[in-house]
Order: C-alpha cells, then structure tokens, then sequence
C-alpha cells in the first residue's frame, strides 16, 4: 500500500492508494470546507472537451449549431407575453427624463425599471444596462441608473446607490452618462435584487433559491438569461429606440450577463463586457469566487461545459460588435483566463471577417472597477460603432 500526501487548494490531504484492481478502500475528500472542489477535480477538467466549442471551419455553420445549443440549456421556455408597460412615476433631469416604468418581463414576474429618454429622442441608440451581483442585493438597478422618490425606502435607495457609484464607478451613474449622450436607457432588477428581492435576502440564500430552481427543472442563471432577452426585447420595440443600435453594457456579472446577451438576443446588435470574461478551467483556481457557491448560482448552467466554453458562448454574438474591459488586478477574473478567453473570441472574430468589430483591453493594474475612464473609451467606441 502507498501513501499518497497531496496539497489542493492550500489543504493538505492523504489518503490510501491500493495496488490497481485491489477491492480495499480508498479514501478521498473533498478539499476544504470553502470554495470546494473533490480532490479528483483536474481529473474531470481533463475530460472536458468543450465538443461544440470554435474549431477552425466555417464560422456561419459553427454558430448555428452553437446558438441551438445554447439556447436549448440557458432559455428554458419561449415567452411572449405582451410586455403591458405603464409608466408610474417620472422626473425630468438635464437633457433626459426619467421614469419608473412597469414592464411584464416574462408570463410570472411583472417587473419595475428605470427608462431614461433624451429630449427629443426619435429612433436613438439604445442601451440595456446589466448590473453586477456584489453579494449586494437591496439595489440592483439603482446600480446603474440614479434612483428617485419621495418615500424614506427611495432616500435609503439613494444612498446605498451613490456609495455604489463611488465604489465602482468614479462616483458616477453609468446608464445616466449614457442618457446625456442620447441613449434610451433601461435598468431592471435581476431576480433576487432591489425589488426583485426579500428582507433578509443574503449570499446564503442563493443557496436555496439556486437549489429549489434546479428542482423545479429550471435554474436561476437560466432565468436571468431569459430575463436579459426579455428586457432586451422590450427597450428594442420603445418607439423612441432604433432597433439596429441597440446595445448592453453590464459590469461584473453583468459583464457576464452582457457578453452572454450578446449571443443569445437577435435584438442586441452590440456589447460592452467588464470585468467578468474568461475560460471556465481559468476559474476554477485556489480562491476563485465562482467556488463559492452561492454567488455562483446565478451564472451557472447545467451540462453546459460538455459542449461550449465561456468564450464559445461570447462567441456566438460574432460578427456582432464586442467590447471586452478587464484588469490585471482583478481579484475576481484570473488574468490567464483571461487572456486566453480573449485569444479564443480574437479567432472567432476573424473567422468571421469582422475582427475589426472586437475590442478586448486587459488594463495593467486595472482592478474591479467601471471607472470613469473606461466608460468614456467604451462610449467613444460604441459610438463608432452605431455611427
């Protein structure tokens, strides 16, 4: 009998290893008590073949294929419901009003969101913006666009809303900055945040909300998956908007969200992606914030990695314009998966003649953040591209 002693994930562990073909036991344990993985996990990453992932061939065929699959395991069920918009309350800010509209965004949810439209807007541009996770679960819109109200719960929003902004934006409402240079702009809660959400909602109870899904034959990553294309769907048919510029923005998760959008919407027509991109063997590693669990339910489809890799998946929105910020200090993307999903979608791009419509930047030293210079460079970008 050998004795094997491993290091996985900064935990020591041993266990027994008998003679090949011997009946005896053999011990084996998961690795930590956080961020878990079973000491066998390398073993299953080399078994990944990510069979519908881009090969060299032909680009058109390959995302007919993909986009079939992708869809069949991240949109569980088409939905047309009328989306019934009302608006509820309005304020008129410098160069745009906004408003606090209630949309159905799918058969069961009837959401609120906030619209910003420029003064005068006739067929303008257009941006959904996606907000992040953050284990922050009382604003979720309000990340993105300024909140307003007479109500004490509204003045709370406020708050939580601007220390947001000056955590991760430059002190700035990005879907704001966007309605000053003549975007409508859409903000909507994902499910479980603002008021979407419960008091008491915390990091753990994704958890339960993860798991029940699951049970019911759906997930909460599929759901708002399905959301995004909803709510893309909806900003595209304003008679304000002009449906052949219609982006979405979304940073941290909904830089997930975002490049993910991108592929599955035939309404989005372009991305901005921050802060969240690269392979899924580049996030498993020590301290990676997908091992959490909780947070991670909200980006997790089932089975998916049989068939399609994070940058397959952004890459089913080519020859679609995409713009991919990232950091090297960002605690939450490993840098080498990063740069080797941007390697991956750089030949997708090109396989479909459009590498001129990808932009992928990985900012030396660049942290978790949406700061003011990048919004400014992806506005000039997304500004090229519409036009």
């Amino acid at each position: 009998m050998k004795k094997i002693v491993s290091i996985v994930a900064g935990v020591l562990l041993s266990f027994s290893l008998f003679a090949e073909g011997s009946k005896e036991y053999v011990k084996q344990e998961i690795n930590a008590n956080d961020r878990c993985l079973p000491t066998f996990y390398e073993s299953i990453l080399k078994k990944w073949e990510f069979s519908m992932g881009w090969k060299d061939g032909n680009p058109k065929k390959w995302k007919k294929a993909g986009l079939e699959k992708a869809r069949e395991l991240i949109i569980q069920n088409e939905d047309k419901t009328p989306f019934d918009m009302v608006v509820i309350a309005e304020e008129q800010r410098e160069g745009y009003k906004a408003q606090k509209v209630v949309f159905n965004i799918s058969a069961e949810s009837r959401v609120l969101a906030y619209l910003l439209i420029p003064d005068g807007a006739k067929k303008a541009p257009a941006a959904l913006m996606l907000h992040d996770h953050g284990s922050k679960f009382t604003i979720g819109k309000e990340k993105m666009v300024k909140p307003f109200g007479d109500t004490e719960e509204d003045a709370k929003k406020l708050a939580e809303a601007e220390n947001w902004a000056a955590r991760y934006f430059g002190e700035r409402f990005v879907g704001d900055e966007m309605a000053k240079q003549g975007y409508v702009v859409l903000s909507f809660d994902a499910l479980g945040w603002g008021d979407r959400s419960v008091d008491g909602f915390k990091t753990g109870s994704q958890q339960s909300l993860g798991s029940n899904l699951f049970n019911m034959g759906t997930s909460f990553a599929g759901i708002i998956a399905q959301e995004d294309c909803r709510a893309a769907k909806f900003l595209a048919s304003l008679p304000q908007v002009d449906k052949k510029k219609v982006a979405c923005v979304g940073f941290s998760m909904g830089g997930f969200r975002s490049w993910q959008l991108a592929a599955l919407s035939d309404d989005i027509t372009a991305g901005i992606a921050v802060c969240w991109f690269g392979t899924m063997k580049g996030h498993i590693k020590i301290g990676d914030g997908q091992l959490k669990g909780n947070s991670a339910f909200s980006m997790l489809h089932p089975t998916i990695a049989k068939f399609l890799d994070y940058p397959d998946v952004a890459g089913l929105a080519a020859p679609k314009p995409m713009y991919f910020i990232g950091g090297t200090d960002d605690a939450v993307n490993p840098t080498e998966g990063t740069k080797e999903a941007y390697e991956i979608v750089h030949k997708i791009w090109k396989a479909n003649k459009a590498e001129d419509k990808l932009k992928t930047e990985l900012i030396e030293g660049g942290e978790h953040a949406f700061l003011p210079e990048q919004q400014d460079s992806s506005f000039a970008w997304l500004a090229e591209q519409f036009k």
